[in-house]
């Protein structure tokens, strides 16, 4: 469960932070976000991997829900494209499951499914 939380808190945070130093209400709208915070995000996904080595790809996966979850309470509404920002997060996270899957290869113990 501590796994879990870390990755969602984390990811939360990461969004947070990035919406607050870039200025802007979604924090993906900014360069900044796919310059920085999103290799940090790929980057945490990895260091999720390693310590959390047993399928690893749910990290990932918690850490990008995470991000969205920011979002939501940033902005405090759905709006009729939530489905494609869900959608999109999804995408964004594959990445992540990589890295993340990389890591826990990087501890000795291969990933179990």
């Amino acid at each position: 469960m501590m796994p879990y939380a870390i990755a969602v808190v984390g990811g939360m945070l990461l969004m947070f932070v990035a919406a607050e130093v870039s200025g802007r209400r979604e924090a993906w709208d900014s360069g900044m976000y796919w310059t920085l915070f999103y290799p940090l995000s790929i980057a945490a996904c990895g260091v999720l991997g390693y310590l959390f080595p047993v399928r690893p790809w749910r990290w990932a996966l918690a850490f990008f829900l995470g991000q969205c979850c920011a979002m939501l309470l940033r902005n405090g509404e759905l709006g009729n494209l939530f489905p494609l920002g869900l959608a999109l997060f999804g995408i964004l996270s594959l990445p992540g499951v990589a890295v993340a899957t990389f890591g826990a290869k990087l501890k000795g113990r291969p990933p179990e499914s």
